[in-house]
């Protein structure tokens, strides 16, 4: 696994995509999704005007991140943060405006290969899978206090699992006996509940289950769906936020917030659209960009990847 581990992915479609708004003096970029430091290390070696704010909720990544970039010295900054606290970031820094973001949503690379952070079903650990160890409840205070039909919404909504109700029913049984402790017994749990032709299909069974739950203890449908208005907030006349998402949920989301961007807001009719009704951003991809296959044959963990970007064209008129 660890040759995937620091191979970022789509890398140079996304500094290419972000290099016309990085050219002005004094660009500033933001990295929401720090993780190994990959994205961010060559944002600062191929643009060595720009200043880089970067953000991550682990702390672990934060250390291994900031040794890769210490060579950098004072022109990166990284903060403990999760991404939809970029509003607050900026101000504390002292940054109204900004050039450039770029997020990498998911799952980090490091954060799956650690096994004792639960978030790999093909490994036994602790169902831990808080991206920020410090904080918040585990996977599997989830798994053995949620009611059962709190868990059933989870899993269909967050891992589009159209078996939740067969799988949290044996949940709910094996809980009684003896609390989740380990992701070993939930797999096989998993594996026991679904129906022959389930398990056919789509990769690891258990693989929708685990999406859920990391989504769940993350809260992070709820991050990306604050946190991409808020970028693009952020971002000045010329700016550009660009995205990479790893599952059909979260790509929904940013796809929303950039074609209501890039939609003009005028009532029907208008045989001229005032300014104020004019499209705020102008999309920078056609649907979502994949990565090549020579990409995904070097590096697996780009497979499900889906690129957006969009460029600010136009300030919010005053509220």
């Amino acid at each position: 696994m660890s040759n995937d581990r620091h191979v970022p992915v789509m890398l140079q479609r996304c500094l290419d995509m972000l290099a016309p708004a990085l050219q002005r003096p004094g660009a500033v970029v933001v990295d929401c999704t720090l993780g190994l430091g990959g994205h961010s290390e060559e944002l600062l070696r191929q643009f060595p005007e720009v200043r880089l704010i970067a953000l991550d909720r682990d702390k672990e990544a934060l250390r291994l991140s900031g040794e890769r970039l210490a060579p950098y010295g004072e022109r990166a900054t990284l903060v403990h943060a999760v991404y939809d606290e970029l509003p607050e970031v900026l101000d504390r820094l002292g940054v109204p405006r900004v050039d450039g973001v770029l997020f990498d949503l998911g799952v980090s690379s490091m954060q799956l290969d650690e096994a004792d952070r639960g978030f790999a079903y093909a490994q036994d650990a602790p169902l831990d899978m808080r991206m920020d160890q410090t904080t918040g409840i585990s996977a599997a205070e989830v798994l053995n206090t949620y009611p059962a039909g709190e868990l059933v919404r989870i899993l269909r909504a967050y891992g589009e699992e159209k078996q939740a109700k067969r799988i949290v029913s044996a949940i709910v049984r094996e809980r009684e006996k003896e609390p989740f402790s380990n992701s070993a017994r939930l797999v096989e749990l998993i594996r026991d509940a679904l129906p022959q032709a389930a398990k056919r299909t789509g990769g690891n069974p258990a693989k929708r289950t685990f999406q859920a739950l990391r989504i769940e203890v993350n809260r992070e449908l709820e991050a990306v769906e604050n946190a991409i208005p808020a970028a693009v907030k952020a971002v000045r006349v010329g700016g550009r936020v660009v995205v990479l998402s790893y599952q059909s949920l979260e790509d929904r989301i940013v796809k929303q917030v950039f074609a209501a961007g890039a939609a003009n807001t005028a009532p029907p009719g208008l045989p001229v659209i005032p300014e104020q009704y004019q499209p705020r951003l102008k999309l920078l991809t056609r649907g979502a960009e994949l990565p090549t296959e020579q990409e995904i044959a070097e590096n697996r963990r780009a497979a499900p990847a889906r690129l957006r970007g969009a460029e600010r064209i136009r300030e919010d008129e005053p509220s």
